[in-house]
């Protein structure tokens, strides 16, 4: 049945014992395998279940909760909702958090089940995503939710390049462990954890400019994808190739590169800008926009290009390569079109 997307287990389980490597050559400690772009497939997430990330992490409660039939510890990555903070106390063992009154709803819905919840306080470094602004008063807070006599104060961390693109660098990272160290000394607690960010950490390995107190990360593509995120490169010993897009071919026709007609606005209100290349031998297979953003999918053939596509047809450019109607045409994907394809309920879902 096709679309489908094939994952390789074997270069899964390659991957996270590669990369869990790197990090304890690094000094990192305790990792967070964040799964959030394997959409609550189970048998990959058991794949990485079985290694020795600490957590598996991931922004949406319903996936975490699927993953209860394992005995991994369970992180939320993104903010909880107040209107779900009893899910999260009972499905989640450790949440990320920056909002005083959220963490209070918290430790009350933790206090109903007799439960301790563990949070990371997160601090915002600059790149203006979600976190305490370095520059604010936080020792109040910190006093406030020492109280708490259900939410245990695991540690803090910051999240950097996903929304304003700042790189992690030796000074940044040096501001989080000097905040640590602060709250430390006035509180005279020690934190289990300092989470120094994401994937685009990973382009600091072997450097030495990761700061020694820096123990966590919490990682998606550098896992699944062997590529950090600062600057889009490979991670050496690490697969590129675990996931597969496949679809078939449904029209294989010669026609005009260029409309034939007046042109307005297509089926997604767009004025399309289409290339004049003459007759072409043009292939449609069956995946769209509704599956996948098209820019972020590479043919696998380098022989073919892909020039657009609608709701459910993807249109392309076979050249001079031989494909016939009902023969089967590969992709890579990008993270975000990996988050995509797995999101979609329209492609199947291939772990082998």
């Amino acid at each position: 049945m096709y679309p489908r997307i094939n994952i390789d287990l074997n270069k899964l389980e390659e991957n996270c014992e590669t990369f869990l490597k790197q990090c304890k050559d690094n000094h990192i400690t305790s990792c967070f395998a964040v799964v959030k772009v394997l959409a609550g497939n189970l048998e990959a997430i058991e794949m990485i279940a079985k290694s020795g990330f600490d957590y598996l992490a991931d922004s949406r409660l319903d996936n975490l909760k699927k993953m209860r039939l394992f005995t991994k510890p369970k992180a939320l990555m993104r903010l909880p909702m107040i209107s779900e903070a009893k899910a999260v106390v009972k499905y989640v063992d450790l949440s990320l958090n920056s909002e005083l009154k959220t963490i209070k709803k918290l430790n009350s819905e933790a206090k109903k089940l007799n439960k301790k919840h563990d949070i990371i306080l997160m601090f915002d470094l600059g790149d203006l995503r979600e976190g305490i602004f370095y520059q604010d008063d936080y020792i109040d807070i910190i006093d406030e939710i020492l109280m708490l006599e259900n939410i245990c104060l695991r540690g803090i961390g910051t999240n950097l390049t996903c929304y304003g693109g700042v790189i992690p660098t030796a000074e940044n990272l040096s501001m989080l462990v000097k905040i640590a160290h602060t709250l430390e000394n006035e509180f005279d607690i020690s934190f289990d954890i300092i989470s120094g960010g994401n994937s685009s950490t990973v382009y600091l390995f072997n450097q030495q400019k990761i700061p020694e107190a820096i123990n966590n990360l919490r990682v998606g593509e550098a896992l699944l994808l062997g590529r950090e995120t600062a600057y889009g490169h490979w991670i050496e010993g690490m697969h590129q190739d675990i996931f597969t897009l496949e679809a078939e071919l449904i029209e294989v026709k010669e026609k005009p590169s260029y409309p034939i007609g007046e042109i307005g606005m297509n089926s997604f209100g767009e004025i399309p800008i289409i290339e004049n290349r003459g007759m072409m031998n043009r292939g449609i297979v069956a995946l769209g926009k509704q599956d996948i953003q098209i820019d972020n999918l590479i043919p696998i053939d380098p022989k073919i290009e892909v020039i657009g596509g609608s709701s459910d047809h993807l249109i392309l450019d076979l050249k001079e390569a031989h494909y016939h109607v009902g023969d089967i045409v590969s992709f890579k994907v990008n993270y975000p079109g990996l988050l995509q394809v797995m999101t979609s309920k329209y492609v199947k879902k291939n772990p082998k």
